[in-house]
Parts: structure tokens; C-alpha cells; sequence
């Protein structure tokens, strides 16, 4: 399945949010959207969920143009926050949210449980939102997003809020989905772990998305013992097998190599190439 917008565009009033995005996003991926604060980003997310409507411009999906309605049912959408009734427990909110998809009371109370699990949630799944803090309100935003088990996950600073922990079990989670079938659209200014997920990257600035232009291949720091940090040597190989290669070859001709390490800073060097104000 892929899910796939052409030329969307958005104003209010007199400021244009979205001045023309093109978005493609395949299942079994994970597309990064990397940007400036007021490039547009969660106005086109929004649109993409089907809970904005654009001025122009097409949404379709394996090709064929799709509603709003539509594309609700098939998109699971995670905002950078996650506005919850605090007077309920978190499976009552996870519950309420089956059923507004058309789960059964029983099937949705069942789902509640299956992803407050997953989440490790569960032993909060009685406590009203209101004492949850706010990675665990995070949490529970994410599994709310897969009530329905969308086809396509948008997310908008998923791990904010987040404890490291949390974070890595988010990012094997996403993996874990996009290798189950699922699209995965992920807005991020978290660099460093956007790029340890990412299978793809577009970039926005000023209303407007381009693709990346990531170099390939990756950077690596090879330091040999006794070699000061400062002069330890950067180079760059195309991927891991090669890397290793490399790594045998200066062991077996005597070199003591203490560091042999990946430096991902490719999506952190494309960010920057923007030349975009600080927001």
C-alpha cells in the first residue's frame, strides 16, 4: 500500500501554512519529515490524516484519490500532544476510542488491554489520565494511534516527553510495524534518532517539501589506542560490510584500533544545509 499527496497547499486568512507538498510514503518504511518550527509540518500531517482539508491538491492511496472519512479509517494519527479526558482511566480512554471505530464493547475493552501491554502501561489501565505523567500520557497517545491497526501511522514528535527507555522501545515498535506491513510518516527534531529509524527523508521549509539529498553511504571514526580524541580518523563507507572490512584489514596489519564506530550525522548535516532561522 502506499499513501501518496500531490501538490497540497493550506491557508488561513493570509498565511499560507502549506504552500505545495508532495508526500509518498510505501508500506514496510518509515519516512522521516524533517523541518523548521513553522515550515508546515503538522498542518500537512493533519491533512494527510484526513482532519484537514486541503485548498488543493490530491490525497490518494494506491493510486486512487481518497476522503477524508477514508482515510481516518485507515490512518493512525499521533499529535505532539495528546489531549485526554482526565477523568477517565486509560482504559476507558483506549476503549471509548475502539468503539468510536467501530469495535464492540468487548472487542475494544480487549484491545484496551492488548495495547496498554504494549505500551507497559498495564498497571496504570485503572488509574484515571489525570496522574499520568507526561511520557506516560505520551505513551498512551501512541497506543490510542493503533486502536483501528491502521495501514499508516503519522506521528508528530512521538517521543516527546519521553524517557530514554521509552524511546528506544518506541523506535523498535515502529520498526516492528513498518516491518509488518505498516507506512510510517514521523515528524521529528530529534535528529540523532530520526536517523536510526528512517528509511527515507523529506524535508520542508517555508510550506514547501523536497526530498533529501543524504549522501550515501555513512560516515564512520576510527581512533587507535593512545590516538587523541581530537585526531581520531573519519571515513566513509557505503555500508556495514565494507565497514567491516576495513575494520579486519587494519587489525590484521597490526593496527589497535579502540574505536571503529558509525557517525550518523548525514540527516543532522542535510537539516543544517537549510540555512533556516532558529525558531
Amino acid at each position: 500500500m502506499a499513501l501518496a499527496a500531490r501538490g497540497l497547499t493550506r491557508a488561513f486568512g493570509r498565511h499560507i501554512a502549506v504552500a505545495g507538498a508532495d508526500v509518498s510514503v510505501a508500506s514496510g518504511t518509515i519516512t522521516g519529515l524533517v523541518g523548521p518550527n513553522g515550515a508546515g509540518k503538522t498542518t500537512l500531517l493533519l491533512m494527510l490524516a484526513g482532519l484537514l482539508q486541503p485548498d488543493t491538491g490530491t490525497i490518494t492511496v494506491d493510486g486512487t484519490e481518497i476522503d477524508g472519512s477514508r482515510l481516518r479509517s485507515i490512518v493512525g494519527w499521533m499529535p505532539d500532544v495528546f489531549g485526554t479526558w482526565d477523568s477517565l482511566t486509560a482504559v476507558e480512554i483506549l476503549s471509548t476510542f475502539g468503539r468510536l471505530h467501530g469495535l464492540s464493547r468487548t472487542e475494544a475493552r480487549r484491545r484496551a488491554v492488548d495495547l496498554l501491554e504494549l505500551v507497559h502501561l498495564a498497571e496504570f489501565a485503572d488509574r484515571p489520565a489525570h496522574e499520568l505523567s507526561r511520557g506516560q500520557k505520551q505513551r498512551l497517545g501512541f497506543a490510542r494511534t493503533l486502536v483501528h491497526r491502521p495501514r499508516v501511522l503519522l506521528l508528530d514528535e512521538p517521543a516527546s516527553g519521553m524517557d530514554p527507555r521509552s524511546r528506544v522501545e518506541l523506535r523498535d515498535q515502529l520498526r516492528a510495524l513498518a516491518d509488518s506491513g505498516c507506512a510510517v510518516l514521523i515528524s521529528s527534531h530529534i535528529l540523532t534518532e530520526l536517523s536510526e529509524m528512517v528509511d527515507d527523508v523529506i524535508i520542508m521549509t517555508e510550506g514547501r517539501t523536497r526530498p533529501s539529498e543524504l549522501s550515501a553511504g555513512h560516515r564512520w571514526r576510527i581512533r587507535e589506542a593512545g590516538q587523541p580524541a581530537a585526531s581520531a580518523t573519519t571515513m566513509r563507507f557505503p555500508d556495514e560490510q565494507v565497514a567491516a572490512q576495513h575494520l579486519a584489514e587494519l587489525i590484521v596489519a597490526g593496527h589497535q584500533v579502540v574505536e571503529f564506530a558509525r557517525i550518523d550525522t548525514e540527516l543532522e548535516d542535510a537539516y543544517l544545509a537549510l540555512d533556516a532561522d532558529r525558531t
